[in-house]
């Protein structure tokens, strides 16, 4: 639960009075003055202090430390080399990359288009063979019919070989257009048939041709993840700042670098590239960073920490985080810094809330974080990320209130009541509002006014029209 602090009120007579008592009994009841004081709402929340960036530089391949270039605590500038790792399967796999691109980029060559199919039926004539057979019948027929004496009987005879020879005529002509009809009708068949196989090649080949652009593609992204996993094995700060070797641990989270060990070889690279890139903090390889030790894609390198800026993290019940708003003051004390308070001021107020032990939700609230004092005051030293500390925001601040002890507050309901004193000491409920709500002093907005008597002490036990004097 959160804790609400004030300014320490000022001193405000009291006047202790028994009703139906004598004066060997305890009081029941203890009277106040409602008077004008500063009343301050501080909510009090843990923090933690913060840097200002923090970056884990991870190996992005599997392979061995060939040189260390900085030792833990060292300051170093962005770009400066940290350390060197050999990978032989890293400089493969980029080697392996640039030949899959050199495959890709040769272009797919089809022959050029066929001609449509044609054929043609030949029909029956006179220079085929059985044309001229039956020609060479005819014409024995008739030189058969001219021996014949008789001159009718050879007049019918000749008659009717002439009859025959153009009926066989007719009958020639009538399966030669029969014949081209059939002829114009399959080449029409073949044409659209034609038509169709070339449809089909046309679009084989602007398949081919998308898969080879999107061969080229892929090889082209898989030679700039080689290449990025090869430049990673140069390990550069991305900032100023501080250097710890290998990482912060990952809370017994699982081992990023096993994790990535269990891929395929392609696959181990080129994530491993991503987690290097990424600079992102999730766990470490556990062990010792050194020349000479071989690590596995993803192992922590070292770990960038900027400090030239420190912030604050607080976590504020969600009872007081509508009350944070940006640029509330705030004090903040360190329990490695005993006797020291620093000053910090609210930069932003988080909207993912997170669960708490007890079942209630808070809200990250993040605070600039200035110089600290002692209280006598001297320097406080400046602190360092990770440390934890009790911070106190200053919601609600009324430097010349209406202020009356926190005790002479009752809740009915959702109202909020004061009993006040009347001339004749007996007792009148007042509904107040309420503004800043001190540990020891609230503020009455309105319905009590400074110089009058109030309940402060068993006020729960007061009723209307009651004889407290």
């Amino acid at each position: 639960m959160t804790i609400r602090r004030g300014i320490p009120p000022l001193l405000i007579g009291l006047s202790l009075l028994v009703s139906a008592c004598s004066q060997d009994e305890t009081p029941k009841v203890q009277i106040g003055e409602a008077r004008r004081a500063p009343v301050s709402e501080v909510v009090e929340a843990p923090g933690t202090v913060g840097a200002r960036a923090t970056a884990t530089m991870r190996s992005p391949a599997a392979g061995t430390v060939a040189k260390l270039y900085v030792h833990d605590g060292d300051t170093v500038e962005k770009g400066e080399i940290l350390a060197r790792i050999s990978s032989p399967q890293a400089e493969e796999q980029l080697r392996q990359a640039r030949g899959a691109q050199r495959q890709a980029s040769r272009p797919v060559r089809f022959g050029g288009a066929a001609p449509a199919p044609s054929i043609r039926l030949a029909g029956l004539n006179l220079t085929s063979s059985l044309d001229r057979k039956v020609a060479r019948g005819f014409a024995k027929a008739r030189s058969a019919a001219r021996k014949i004496g008789d001159r009718r009987v050879r007049a019918q005879l000749l008659t009717a070989i002439d009859a025959a020879e153009t009926q066989h005529r007719a009958q020639r002509a009538a399966l030669d257009q029969i014949t081209q009809g059939l002829t114009r009708s399959v080449n029409q068949t073949l044409s659209q048939v034609s038509g169709q196989i070339g449809a089909g090649l046309g679009g084989l080949a602007a398949s081919m041709s998308s898969l080879q652009a999107a061969s080229k593609s892929q090889a082209k992204a898989a030679v700039k993840v080689a290449n990025a996993t090869v430049k990673g094995l140069t390990v550069k700060a991305p900032f100023d700042g501080v250097v710890t070797l290998g990482g912060a641990s990952g809370g017994g989270g699982p081992d990023l670098g096993s994790l990535l060990g269990q891929l395929p070889a392609g696959l181990s690279g080129q994530a491993g590239a991503a987690a290097g890139a990424s600079g992102a903090a999730t766990g470490t390889s556990g062990g010792t960073i050194a020349a000479g030790v071989p690590v596995a894609a993803g192992d922590a390198i070292a770990t960038v920490t900027d400090v030239s800026e420190l912030t604050l993290s607080a976590d504020v019940d969600e009872t007081d985080v509508l009350l944070v708003t940006r640029g509330v003051k705030a004090e903040a004390e360190l329990d490695a810094v005993s006797g020291a308070t620093y000053r910090a001021k609210v930069a932003g107020i988080g909207v993912t809330p997170k669960e708490g032990t007890t079942g209630g939700v808070s809200y990250p609230v993040r605070l600039t974080l200035g110089e600290g004092a002692y209280d006598d005051g001297g320097e406080a030293p400046p602190p360092k990320p990770g440390m934890s500390a009790v911070v106190r925001l200053t919601v609600r601040e009324s430097p010349d209130a209406v202020a009356v002890p926190a005790a002479s507050i009752v809740s009915s309901g959702k109202e909020s009541v004061v009993w006040v004193v009347r001339g004749d000491g007996t007792a009148e409920r007042r509904v107040v509002k309420l503004g800043a709500q001190g540990d020891a002093l609230v503020e009455v907005a309105g319905g009590v006014a400074p110089g009058e008597r109030v309940v402060v002490k068993g006020a729960d036990t007061v009723r209307q029209d009651q004889k407290l004097t």
